[in-house]
């Protein structure tokens, strides 16, 4: 079997997607977009099951999915999805110190994600889901073609 792609061009997706996303949140740094996105990805997981998680993650570019994954504890029971500002609120509290996440970070990460994903297999992992996981990453866009996947 040869190697997955997602391995074989790790850096190039991260870097593709980490440019969208600092370009969608409007930060001027890597480590400024990398702290948003993972507080992002540890709001979401904390909602989900250790199975949910690692279904969802399976769609997940190679860097994405070790981050999603990084540090969870699959012990901890999931809470309940919220409203969208207290997960706003939330993703502002990871990090606290170091964290510049601006208010679209759930929004933009979603577009970023979307764009980075096949879109078929995101699709079908959000279906295992429950509604309010497929509400977090929904993305409303005038042109669909903007979330095309961009790194084939």
């Amino acid at each position: 079997m040869p190697m997955p792609w997602t391995y074989r061009h790790a850096s190039k997706e991260w870097r593709a997607f980490l440019d969208d996303v600092k370009e969608r949140m409007s930060l001027e740094s890597d480590n400024m977009a990398y702290t948003a996105v993972d507080a992002v990805l540890q709001v979401f997981r904390r909602r989900l099951t250790a199975q949910q998680g690692l279904n969802f993650a399976s769609v997940l570019p190679s860097v994405l999915r070790a981050i999603f994954v990084n540090g969870w504890d699959v012990t901890a029971p999931p809470v309940p999805f919220s409203e969208r500002s207290a997960l706003i609120a939330e993703a502002k509290q990871i990090r606290v110190n170091h964290n510049l996440t601006p208010d679209n970070a759930i929004e933009a990460t979603a577009w970023a994600i979307r764009r980075c994903t096949n879109k078929t297999d995101f699709e079908r992992a959000l279906t295992q889901l429950p509604d309010e996981a497929v509400a977090f990453w929904h993305v409303e866009v005038d042109d669909p073609t903007e979330l095309e996947q961009r790194i084939i």
